[in-house]
C-alpha cells in the first residue's frame, strides 16, 4: 500500500452509455443495518476508508449516493448462455451498480452490489441475499486475493435482519446486502443482449467504451497498466471496427485465459461459468457454489445443479474458451469470421503459460532461464502424481515449497520428475521459508466442510471468531508469498445487534 493517502476520485462512466445499458432503481429498505465486515485494504485503494461506521452504512447499507457518482443505482443489462442454454431474460436481478471512481492505479472501478433489492430484472425471485452467502463470498474472495488470482474484492456486508426461505440451506435463513469493489461489471452477456436484439450501434458504443476506459485508449491507460494485460498494448478506441474489435476479443480472451489459469494453479472451481459470470476484464467475481480441491480431482463439481460436470474443475479452460467464442459470436456481422477465429487461437497457449507460471509461484521457485516447454511439463508432472498420490493439494505446494520436498511422503516414483526438474530450481524467496506460514507442518486450505465450520457458530451464536482467525491466517500466507505485510486486515464485527 501507498504511504500516502489515495484520495476518492468518483466517476460516473458507465452512466454515459445511456439507458438503452442499465435501468436507474432504488435499494430495498431493511428492518436494521448491521454492519459485519469492512474491507479496509479495498477501501483504501480507491479513498474511501475514512468514513466512519455510521457514514459506512449510510453509503453501503442505505446506498445513499457518494458524491460526484450516480445519483441513483443502476441494474445492468444483459444476457447469457446458461449452461449452455441462451436465456434473455437475465440482467441484475438482485444487485446493482452503485457507484465508479479511480484506484490508484488510476484504474475505472466499480461497487456493484448482491442482495440489494428486486429490480425490473429480478423475475419471482426476491432479490436478497443470504447472510451465509455474503460469509461465503467474503472467503472466496480472501483466499483467491491470497493465491493471486485476479479477483473482485468483497468491500462490505452489512445483516439486514430479514428472514430468507431457501430451498438449498435450511431456512428461514438471515439476510445480508454485500458490496463487491470490481474493475468492471461489464460481462461477455452485456454483448450477448446486443446481438440478440440487432443492436449494430450499440455494439460499437459498447465495444469503443470498454477500449476507452478499460484496455487502454487513447485517453485513458486503464487496463494496459495491470498485470492482465502486461505487455499488451492499449486499444485505440477510435479504430475502425474492423481493427477494433478483434483487437478487443483479444484483449478479453487474454484477460480470462490470464485468470483460467491463475484458478487451476488455485485448485479453484467457480461452479457457475455461464457467459453472465464473464467480465470483460476478465477478472474472477460472482461468488455462488464455488469449492477447492481438497485434492486433485478433475470431475470436481461445485453446483450441486451441475449434474453434466459443465463447469468441473478440469471442464473450466473449455467452458472458459466456449465463453469467449460467444463474445466472438456478437462481432461476426461487423467483422469477417476468419479475423476473429485467428485472434481465438491463441487462448489456451496464453493459459497454459499462466498455469505454468503459477505453479512455479505456488511453489516459490525460479528457474535461471526461460524454458516454457520445461514449465509446462513440470505442470502436467506435478497434475500427474497429484492425481497418483491423492495428496492434499494445498498441501503438495506447502511442502514443496522452496524447491525441495520439506517432508517425507513425496519419494513415490510418480513425485520423481518433479523433484528432479525443482532439483534445477532456486528458491524465488529463501526468506519465505522461515516465514511462520511456511514453517507449520499444515498447509492453509479452504474445503466445504471448512467453511461450513466456520460458518456454524455464526448461525448457532454469533460467534464470528473463526472467521477472524481464518481471514487473518489467509493475510498470514499472503504475506508469506511476498503480499504486503503492512496490508490492514478487514474489520469483523460481530455479536447481536446494539
Amino acid at each position: 500500500m501507498s504511504s500516502a493517502p489515495i484520495l476518492f476520485r468518483p466517476e460516473s462512466i458507465h452512466q454515459q452509455l445511456g439507458q438503452r445499458f442499465y435501468r436507474p432503481v432504488e435499494a430495498a429498505q431493511f428492518p436494521q443495518y448491521h454492519l459485519r465486515y469492512r474491507n479496509h485494504a479495498a477501501a483504501q485503494s480507491v479513498g474511501l476508508d475514512d468514513l466512519d461506521d455510521a457514514s459506512w452504512v449510510q453509503h453501503f447499507g442505505h446506498f445513499q449516493p457518494l458524491d460526484g457518482s450516480f445519483l441513483a443505482p443502476l441494474a445492468l443489462c444483459y444476457h447469457g448462455h446458461q449452461f449452455g442454454h441462451y436465456n434473455p431474460d437475465l440482467g441484475d436481478g438482485r444487485g446493482f451498480l452503485f457507484a465508479q471512481m479511480r484506484d490508484q492505479q488510476d484504474r475505472l472501478m466499480d461497487l456493484g452490489t448482491k442482495g440489494s433489492g428486486t429490480t425490473p430484472f429480478s423475475r419471482s425471485a426476491d432479490g436478497r441475499l443470504t447472510l451465509k452467502g455474503a460469509v461465503r463470498e467474503i472467503l472466496a474472495t480472501e483466499m483467491l486475493t491470497a493465491l493471486d488470482v485476479t479477483t473482485s474484492q468483497s468491500f462490505s456486508v452489512i445483516e439486514t435482519g430479514e428472514q430468507l426461505e431457501r430451498n438449498d440451506e435450511p431456512s428461514p435463513t438471515r439476510s445480508a446486502v454485500l458490496v463487491r469493489l470490481s474493475h468492471s461489471h461489464i460481462r461477455i452477456g452485456s454483448f450477448q443482449r446486443l446481438a440478440y436484439m440487432d443492436d449494430i450501434d450499440g455494439i460499437e458504443m459498447l465495444a469503443r467504451h470498454v477500449a476507452r476506459h478499460y484496455f487502454g485508449g487513447k485517453d485513458q491507460t486503464g487496463l494496459a497498466q495491470t498485470k492482465l494485460a502486461k505487455g499488451n498494448d492499449g486499444l485505440d478506441a477510435d479504430a475502425p471496427l474492423t481493427e477494433l474489435l478483434p483487437a478487443l476479443l483479444s484483449h478479453v480472451a487474454a484477460a480470462i485465459a490470464d485468470t483460467a489459469g491463475r484458478w487451476l494453479a488455485a485448485g479453484f472451481v467457480h461452479g457457475v461459468l455461464n457467459t453472465d459470470n464473464f467480465n470483460i476484464t476478465g477478472e474472477s467475481f460472482d461468488y455462488g457454489p464455488w469449492r477447492f480441491l481438497p485434492s486433485f480431482e478433475p470431475g470436481l463439481t461445485a453446483a450441486y445443479f451441475d449434474q453434466t460436470g459443465r463447469y468441473a474443475y478440469g471442464r473450466q479452460s473449455d467452458a472458459a474458451l466456449w465463453a469467449v467464442c460467444r463474445l466472438a459470436d456478437c462481432f461476426v456481422k461487423l467483422v469477417p469470421q476468419k479475423n476473429l477465429e485467428d485472434r481465438l487461437a491463441a487462448f489456451y497457449p496464453l493459459l497454459e503459460a499462466r498455469l505454468a507460471k503459477q505453479m512455479q509461484w505456488r511453489l516459490g521457485v525460479v528457474f535461471d532461464e526461460e524454458d516454457p516447454a520445461r514449465d509446462a511439463e513440470m505442470a502436467r508432472d506435478i497434475f500427474g502424481a497429484a492425481k497418483q498420490s491423492q495428496c492434499g493439494f494445498d498441501q503438495m505446494f506447502h511442502d514443496l515449497y522452496g524447491g525441495k520436498a520439506r517432508v517425507d511422503g513425496y519419494d513415490d516414483d510418480c513425485w520423481r520428475p518433479v523433484l528432479e526438474t525443482l532439483q534445477a530450481a532456486k528458491p524465488r524467496n529463501s526468506a519465505a521459508l522461515d516465514h511462520p506460514h511456511f514453517q507449520s507442518a499444515k498447509a492453509l486450505s479452504m474445503t466445504i466442510d471448512e467453511v461450513e465450520a466456520i460458518w456454524a457458530p455464526i448461525a448457532a451464536s454469533d460467534d464470528w471468531s473463526l472467521l477472524s482467525d481464518k481471514i487473518a491466517a489467509i493475510h498470514q500466507m499472503r504475506h508469506a508469498y511476498g503480499g504486503d505485510a503492512a496490508m490492514p486486515l478487514p474489520s469483523i464485527i460481530g455479536g447481536p445487534e446494539t
